[in-house]
């Protein structure tokens, strides 16, 4: 009896075909487990240098804020100084744009409560240091549209911009909102403070960043 020449080729090729696809696999579970890996090796680093950041401004060291360039989410100028306005004429705000002036930089969301406490201390300062001194928030974490509404209920009358992908919060080694950074003319930080801030601890804040600018 006769042997069909296909049909040895018709299971090797099955088998072929399952080495390749095993290959494949295999070479697929590699390929992600690396790309883990590298991701965790990444935020490890980040969350590093964030922590890195906030210890060298307890221990007075005065580093560099980490730079950021974000979308703008509110654009209420008013309380700034003149010669900084036009820089959001394109949607976007650098922190190296603000540079010659002072900052309060105040991480924030509209979900948090505390972020809500603080909220008139910060109008009335921007309000009260309006053209000397910067204010910025920086909303995270958050809905654009709850953000706005936000915004909008408190009045809040100085710039805010949005950190879509948590890189900004990353970097300045955040571990909640609110928290707020002080920087000098030059962007280094000179102050931070954790939770909401008083009126009164905002002022002397304040007042600190406007001595250092003399």
């Amino acid at each position: 009896m006769g042997v069909d020449p296909g049909a040895g080729g018709a299971t090797g090729g099955r088998r072929f075909d399952r080495r390749f696809v095993i290959t494949v696999l295999r070479a697929a579970a590699v390929g992600l487990v690396v790309a883990l890996l590298g991701l965790l090796v990444w935020d490890m680093v980040a969350t590093g240098s964030g922590a890195s950041f906030v210890s060298k401004i307890k221990e007075g060291k005065r580093p560099l804020a980490p730079a950021f360039a974000v979308p703008v989410l509110w654009d209420q100028h008013a309380t700034w100084p003149a010669a900084l306005r036009s820089r959001l004429d394109d949607g976007r705000l650098a922190l190296t744009e603000l540079r010659g002036f002072p900052v309060v930089l105040n991480f924030w969301a509209s979900w948090s409560i505390p972020c809500r406490e603080e909220a008139p201390a910060f109008r009335a300062m921007a309000k009260r240091y309006a053209g000397r001194v910067v204010f910025l928030g920086m909303d995270i974490q958050d809905l654009k549209s709850s953000a706005r509404r936000f915004l909008g209920r408190y009045h809040v009358n100085y710039v805010s911009v949005r950190d879509g992908s948590d890189s900004v919060y990353t970097a300045y080694g955040l571990t909640g909102v609110p928290e707020t950074f002080f920087l000098d003319r030059r962007g280094k930080a000179i102050g931070h403070s954790v939770g909401a801030v008083s009126k009164r601890e905002l002022e002397q804040n304040v007042r600190a960043l406007l001595k250092e600018a003399r």
